[in-house]
Order: structure tokens, then C-alpha cells, then sequence
């Protein structure tokens, strides 16, 4: 696997308007549950544009880390830098934007189970199961499938090969490692250590299981 994405996050700003609480959530005429289905629409939208610029710095070859300057200081001349740096600092309070948005999510989430049965003033009859979003454990940082790493390289007989991975197959989520805490790749391996013994399961593009979450061009 090859080309980590991730943007050190500082300062992160808020994407998105501050939780309801159940109050707030009745007041305003709005269901906890209408409220969740309009966070994850937002979380879809954040993750096809980080998606979207992340192909930006694909087609240059670099990744959020990669240097834009030779040795000896001056700016590379096979790339464009000045689009990289613009694809970058796009990223950067997008990725801070989802991070927030994810926590939002999780609120929400707690606020709608809250709710007695009824309360909702949602009008559908054939109420709509919300899907939870993949979150951690409080205090860890939360698992946001957007793309963080192109897989260059396939053995042959691999659990990967195994599995139906092939070569340019972009991976949003690898068993609990995700765009925010990849840590350059590292905690990839850990996880593969982790699970040697364990047989993968085969997959389609663009699904994600409860081992990986793929993407294919």
C-alpha cells in the first residue's frame, strides 16, 4: 500500500451547527432523527470532496507529507506546487471539518435514542432505521471512511490477492484504521499483524465490510 493521505490536523473548526438537545430538538420542529439523516448527507458530501482532492494529489504523486522542495530549498520543477499546496490546504480544515461532524453525529445519535418512543414528529409511518456512523470509543479518535491510501502492490497467494484486492484499489478504512489515524501507514501493519491468522473475506468494489472499506475507479 503506498501514497498515505492524512493532514495534521490543529485548531479544528466546526463543521456544522452545535448538537440539539432533545429540547432544542422539539422546539425547533425538527426530529433528532430528521437532524441525523441531514449530518450523515453533510458527512457524504465531506467525504467525496476530501475524496476528490485527494485524486488531485494523486495524479501528482505526492501525498499530504510528500516535500515540494529540493534539497537545497528551491521549489520541485516535475510537479505543479503551487496546485498541491492549494489541494492541501483545502484538505486540511476539510478533514478538521469531518472530525467534527463525526462527533456531532455521535451526539445526535445518543440525543434520538434518548427520545422516548413516539416523540419523534417525523410524519413516515414506515419509520427509516438511521445508520450509526463508525465512530470510536470515547477519548479515540473516530473512523472516517474517506480514502487514505492507494494500494500499489499485490503479492501473488497474499490474503490481500485473497481477498480480490487489486492494484490502484483505494482503501478508506482497513479493520478500525482510517484517514485520521493511519499515523503514515503504520498502525496498517499493526492491524495486518494482528489479524495474520485470520482468513480475509472476499469483497466488491465500493462495498465496505466489518474487515475493510474499498473504493475502485
Amino acid at each position: 500500500m503506498g501514497r498515505p493521505m492524512e493532514a495534521n490536523i490543529h485548531n479544528p473548526s466546526v463543521g456544522g451547527q452545535a448538537a440539539n438537545t432533545p429540547s432544542a430538538s422539539a422546539s425547533n420542529g425538527t426530529s433528532s432523527r430528521d437532524r441525523i439523516l441531514a449530518l450523515m448527507k453533510r458527512k457524504d458530501t465531506l467525504e467525496a470532496e476530501i475524496s476528490a482532492l485527494s485524486a488531485v494529489l494523486d495524479t501528482h504523486g505526492v501525498n499530504m507529507q510528500t516535500p515540494l522542495t529540493t534539497f537545497d530549498g528551491y521549489p520541485r520543477d516535475d510537479i505543479d506546487v503551487a496546485q498541491i499546496r492549494t489541494t492541501r490546504a483545502r484538505i486540511i480544515p476539510l478533514v478538521n471539518d469531518m472530525k467534527a461532524l463525526m462527533v456531532e453525529i455521535e451526539k445526535a445519535l445518543h440525543v434520538h435514542h434518548a427520545e422516548p418512543t413516539g416523540t419523534s414528529t417525523s410524519t413516515d409511518s414506515s419509520s427509516t432505521s438511521v445508520p450509526p456512523p463508525t465512530t470510536a470509543s470515547q477519548g479515540e479518535t473516530p473512523v472516517i471512511e474517506a480514502v487514505f491510501a492507494i494500494v500499489d502492490q499485490v503479492f501473488p497467494s497474499s490474503p490481500a490477492e485473497q481477498a480480490g484486492v487489486q492494484v490502484g484499489d483505494k482503501v478508506k478504512r482497513f479493520g478500525s484504521v482510517g484517514a485520521l489515524n493511519h499515523e503514515k501507514l503504520a498502525k496498517v501493519a499493526a492491524e495486518v499483524q494482528q489479524n495474520e491468522n485470520v482468513r480475509p473475506s472476499s469483497f466488491s468494489p465500493a462495498a465496505c465490510s466489518s474487515q475493510a472499506c474499498w473504493e475502485r475507479s
